[in-house]
């Protein structure tokens, strides 16, 4: 038998309706009221399951020899700039990238090798594949994420560079404390924002909503959403964010906005190549200028 559509109020009543025992919550194990997310303190402390671990494990697993990964990661949850580099730039997949979720695909320019991971949608999928890119040799990790436009700045496609993003999901939280947004490094914004304004066409700096559930967008949250200024909607930077700041990794967030919520016929249009050819050219644009930023900063100690 399907069950029937949720009706709120009905919901509600039902919920008090449970007999709790004084001083339990229903599960009768913690206590009423317990948020895990919210009320988590152990931010500092070290994990038990480590990536490092999980990828010697899959490696023994695969017959797969140890090597660094591209210094360069670029993270594409669509996939179209994978079958991008691939087409126009002979990527071809990695031999040490032993993840056991996705594959990484690596191509090098002017001497800057750089690896893509496909498919990987979320905050929590693309903060496990984060994860493992920086203990296989990432030194810079870029996400490019298609969007949804919130604030009506131009039609779609453009890009923006995420300043900040607001912490609407849950992984976030098992990194950082609680608090609205999750901060980008303001090093990392200003070096994107000076290599892509080398590039045509409109590239938008501001913040983005982050949230784990896109069939939840209603017309209450995404008014209150653009009332707070917000620019677009996505999928993965508040974790992405809150990950960089608990492990000291540069990261940097950039929203294509694709699409209007599906709400105008003929929506979803990217552009030439499905964007991927801008897409890659202000990733690798950023890349190349952070890589001499850090050049910079050695030859000066």
């Amino acid at each position: 038998m399907l069950l029937q559509p949720l009706d709120e109020a009905d919901d509600i009543s039902r919920m008090r309706a449970v007999p709790v025992p004084s001083g339990f919550s229903p599960s009768g194990f913690l206590p009423s009221g317990f948020l895990p997310l919210i009320e988590r303190a152990d931010h500092r402390a070290p994990s038990v399951f480590r990536p490092e671990n999980m990828m010697r494990e899959a490696r023994r697993q695969k017959g797969l020899d140890a090597g660094p990964v591209p210094r360069v990661v670029l993270l594409d949850p669509d996939g179209d700039m994978v079958d991008y580099v691939r087409a126009h730039f002979g990527a071809v997949r990695s031999p040490y990238w032993a993840c056991y979720h996705t594959d990484m695909w690596t191509w090098e320019v002017e001497g800057l090798s750089f690896g893509i991971v496909g498919y990987a949608v979320g905050a929590s999928f693309s903060v496990l594949v984060a994860e493992q890119a920086f203990v296989c040799g990432c030194e810079l990790l870029i996400s490019v994420a298609s969007a949804g436009q919130i604030a009506e700045h131009a039609p779609p496609s453009y890009h923006i560079i995420i300043d900040r993003a607001l912490r609407d999901e849950g992984t976030s939280y098992h990194y950082l404390p609680p608090a609205p947004f999750a901060p980008a490094d303001p090093e990392v914004i200003t070096i994107a924002r000076a290599a892509c304004s080398e590039e045509a066409g409109p590239v938008l700096t501001g913040a983005t909503w982050t949230t784990d559930a896109p069939f939840r967008e209603t017309e209450a949250a995404i008014a209150r959403r653009k009332a707070e200024g917000l620019l677009a909607v996505e999928m993965e930077a508040a974790a992405l964010y809150a990950f960089a700041h608990a492990q000291a990794k540069p990261v940097l967030c950039l929203a294509h906005v694709t699409n209007q919520l599906g709400r105008v016929h003929g929506d979803f249009e990217k552009g030439d190549h499905n964007g991927a050819a801008r897409s890659i050219a202000l990733a690798a644009g950023f890349a190349t200028a952070w890589m001499a930023h850090c050049a910079e900063t050695v030859s000066l100690r």
